[in-house]
C-alpha cells in the first residue's frame, strides 16, 4: 500500500518533445548559426539524445538527410580545427568565432584544410556516399563545448529553424521601368 501511495504522489516528469522536431534546447548556446549544414531546411532523421552518463547511450548530434555529393556548409563563421579521416570517415570540425564551441560534420570529404577561416554558409566539403550510421544518406552534425556534447540545433535562430515558405507580395504604387 505504501508503494502505491508513493507512486501516486511522485511528480510526473515533463513530457519530452518529439525527437524529430527541430527545436533549440540549450539556452547557453548562442543562436549564431546563419545556415543549415545541408540544404535549405533538411529533414532531421534523428535528433539529439543526450546520454545519461559520460559513456552512456545516446546520440551526440543530429542526423540530417542529404544525398551523397551534396555540399556541406559551415553553420557559423569560424576556423577549421580538423579536416581528415577518423575511423574511416571524413570529418570536418570548425571552431566557432568568438565562442568556446566547435561543430563537426561527418561523413564529409573535406574541401578545406586545418586553419582555414570559413564564413557562415561557406562550403567545407561534400557528403560522402558511405560511412554514415544512418539507414539512408545523411550528415551527422555535432556540437561540443570542451568535452561536453550539446544540441547543434541550438545554434540556429528561430527564424532559420521554423522558416515557412517564401511568399511574394503585390507591389503597389511602383512605376514600371
Amino acid at each position: 500500500m505504501l508503494g502505491f501511495l508513493l507512486l501516486l504522489t511522485a511528480p510526473t516528469p515533463p513530457p519530452r518533445p518529439p525527437l524529430l522536431t527541430p527545436t533549440a534546447t540549450d539556452t547557453s548556446v548562442p543562436a549564431i548559426g546563419r545556415a543549415w549544414p545541408v540544404g535549405a531546411r533538411p529533414t532531421v532523421l534523428r535528433g539529439w539524445e543526450p546520454p545519461a552518463t559520460v559513456y552512456g547511450r545516446g546520440h551526440r548530434g543530429v542526423d540530417l538527410a542529404a544525398p551523397p555529393g551534396s555540399p556541406v556548409r559551415a553553420v557559423a563563421p569560424g576556423r577549421v580545427s580538423f579536416a581528415g579521416r577518423v575511423a574511416g570517415k571524413g570529418v570536418v570540425s570548425v571552431e566557432l568565432t568568438g565562442t568556446d564551441l566547435r561543430t563537426t560534420y561527418e561523413p564529409v570529404t573535406a574541401s578545406v584544410e586545418k586553419g582555414t577561416e570559413v564564413a557562415a554558409g561557406e562550403v567545407v566539403g561534400t557528403v560522402e556516399p558511405t560511412g554514415s550510421h544512418c539507414t539512408t544518406a545523411c550528415v551527422h552534425w555535432g556540437l561540443r563545448r570542451g568535452e561536453s556534447y550539446l544540441d547543434p540545433l541550438s545554434l540556429l535562430p528561430p527564424w532559420l529553424l521554423h522558416r515557412g515558405p517564401s511568399r511574394l507580395l503585390p507591389v503597389l504604387d511602383v512605376p514600371l521601368p
